[in-house]
């Protein structure tokens, strides 16, 4: 056995010859509406394709969503995945429960992936351990950033994640965080990425799409308009260019509660998925904003990644997270917070078009990590 780094995570990894080759049965328990996105209806990031992907390597894969809206029960078969959804309203979590807990009796999982957030991760380190499955927990940001003060929760979070079977997260510096609880403190990365659609269009026909004007540059940001973020340095940059009667910000995205928007920039609100491609090959520049701190410290923006499969130039808060995305491409980075610094990189690539950052990791080859994860791990533990 031998240990290597993915992505300068360390992951316990085995000979050919022991790797787990038949066919696995992996239930993952996640919501259903992860960054507002139906997984029923919508197929969107980690989510769903890593599911999908793993079915298509050939293991039996199983999808159990809670939404916390009310809808009926549903179940369905598409793309090789049985997909099943329960509601928390309007009589609680029971239905949901008991479902659960019948279809692992049925299945008889090898492993229990919890995904999307903290519940799901100790609902299927809960369930592993009573039904001899493996458990894995798998987490794309900070989680205990999202409700600080529900130490309870965080409690039984990293007891779920001290006894996890194998951990994973979207980079290495939220790993590490996460397995600071753990004997070896040993997990695995499983980066993000963007999702089919988004790579490199004609830029005019986007441009038309949105009647941008042709001679004009074209500055955006897109994502939750919401405190978490750095707003404030987004809306200092906005009056920066104000009186630059060739450069206008247009922002995307859902606005939280109380934010006023500047006035010198276009807000396009919530866009529907397919026009988002669009969009980022229409603009000149891409900001991914975000503040030093428990978020943004281990925030690894999908949107950053998509930014790139589109080959936009972006400019880039340069926080721990975002500093290992970038780590090849260092010029795009922009100290986190600094209005000036970020004008200045700005300018610099408004005339740059476009850049190829590479080749970078889809969702067939971060499944392809995720498996050999749970193969090593099977192997070790059965040993």
């Amino acid at each position: 056995m031998v240990t290597v780094a993915w992505f300068a995570a360390p992951v316990m990894v085995t000979t050919d010859a022991d790797l787990v080759t038949h066919d696995m049965k992996l239930l993952f328990l996640t919501k259903r509406r992860p960054q507002g996105k139906d997984l029923m209806t919508r197929p969107y990031g980690r989510f769903y394709y890593l599911p999908r992907e793993l079915a298509e390597l050939g293991h039996t894969v199983t999808v159990v969503m809670l939404s916390h809206q009310f809808c009926p029960p549903s179940h369905r078969q598409h793309e090789g995945i049985e997909w099943i959804s329960e509601s928390l309203l309007p009589w609680g979590p029971w239905s949901y429960w008991k479902r659960l807990r019948s279809l692992i009796q049925a299945q008889k999982p090898d492993w229990i992936i919890g995904c999307s957030d903290t519940y799901y991760g100790i609902l299927a380190n809960y369930w592993a351990a009573r039904s001899g499955a493996k458990s894995l927990l798998d987490a794309y940001d900070n989680f205990e950033s999202y409700l600080p003060w529900v130490l309870p929760l965080h409690g039984f979070w990293r007891t779920a994640l001290r006894r996890a079977d194998a951990i994973t997260a979207a980079g290495p510096d939220l790993g590490k965080l996460m397995a600071a609880v753990r004997i070896g403190q040993d997990y695995s990365v499983i980066p993000m990425a963007a999702d089919p659609g988004f790579q490199p269009m004609d830029r005019n026909r986007c441009r038309q799409q949105f009647e941008f004007l042709p001679n004009k540059k074209y500055v955006g940001y897109s994502g939750a308009l919401s405190r978490r973020r750095d707003l404030s340095s987004l809306f200092a940059l906005i009056d920066r260019f104000a009186n630059d009667p060739d450069i206008e910000f247009v922002l995307s995205g859902r606005k939280g509660a109380g934010i006023v928007l500047p006035e010198h920039c276009r807000w396009l609100g919530y866009l529907q998925d397919g026009r988002m491609p669009v969009l980022l090959n229409a603009l000149d520049v891409v900001l991914v904003l975000n503040k030093t701190g428990a978020f943004g410290n281990f925030s690894y923006p999908v949107k950053l990644y998509e930014a790139m499969a589109c080959q936009r130039p972006v400019v880039v808060s340069d926080l721990p997270s975002t500093g290992w995305i970038m780590r090849d491409h260092r010029q795009f980075l922009s100290p986190a917070g600094d209005v000036a610094a970020a004008a200045a990189k700005i300018k610099q690539f408004l005339v740059l078009r476009q850049y190829d950052y590479g080749i970078s990791a889809g969702w067939k080859d971060n499944a392809k990590r995720l498996l050999q994860v749970l193969s090593a791990a099977s192997v070790v533990n059965d040993q």
